[in-house]
């Protein structure tokens, strides 16, 4: 044989044995689906960004779907291109994007909770301003100043009215006794008139801090 022939030769037995050694490699490098399945979801766990997502990976005839949850549309596309390993013919990303934050339920009663709060705080410090202008009121009524700056109680007002009826000449010659209980004033004795008598309630009515009069008064001489 010639070195020519032998060169031909040696060519044409390189060009039959290359093709299928291609193949080999071919079939070598082409993953089942369990495989591609398994380097996905290895994938997929190993990645920081995709801890505490929920996704589930298949694939059929090199194609993956991704479904599940994550919690953001980076997170989705994360996913889907950690998807894309060898052996992948597409990836369907049927991910939903789930927010971490209070849902509407929660953020509802959250505010009925608030609303509930506002007005029981509301309630009780109406409550507590009527207690204070009640007892404020009382306080007034029972010890009120008068304009001499005197503190306007039942001593103060048994002397005031006595004293005005020294002084009332319609009573002249009567003997009225004054006595004053929680400004309820009482007027006991005897009086010279219907007149008298009248004069003595009309007195002790108009008084200060004065709240009613029992007028137990009698016409006839002074005993």
């Amino acid at each position: 044989m010639s070195f020519r022939t032998w060169i031909a030769a040696f060519a044409l037995g390189a060009l039959t044995v290359a093709p299928a050694a291609s193949a080999q490699t071919s079939t070598a490098a082409k993953a089942d689906d369990s495989t591609i399945k398994t380097r996905v979801e290895t994938r997929l766990k190993n990645d920081a960004t995709l801890k505490g997502d929920n996704i589930v990976v298949s694939v059929d005839k090199g194609v993956v779907t991704l479904s599940g949850t994550v919690h953001s549309e980076a997170q989705k596309d994360r996913a889907k291109q950690l998807a894309k390993v060898a052996g992948v013919t597409d990836v369907d990303s049927k991910l939903d994007v789930e927010s971490t934050g209070p849902s509407k339920v929660d953020k509802a009663e959250a505010k009925t909770k608030e609303a509930a709060k506002d007005t029981k705080d509301a309630t009780k410090k109406g409550a507590e301003k009527t207690k204070d202008a009640t007892a404020k009121a009382g306080e007034k009524t029972k010890d009120a100043v008068a304009t001499t700056g005197e503190v306007i109680n039942d001593a103060w007002i048994t002397s005031k009215i006595s004293t005005d009826f020294v002084n009332e000449d319609t009573l002249k010659g009567s003997d009225i006794n004054v006595d004053t209980k929680d400004h309820v004033v009482t007027l006991k004795g005897t009086v010279a008139s219907a007149a008298g008598k009248a004069r003595a309630e009309e007195i002790a009515k108009t008084t200060k801090g004065v709240k009613r009069v029992n007028n137990t008064l009698t016409i006839g001489p002074k005993k």
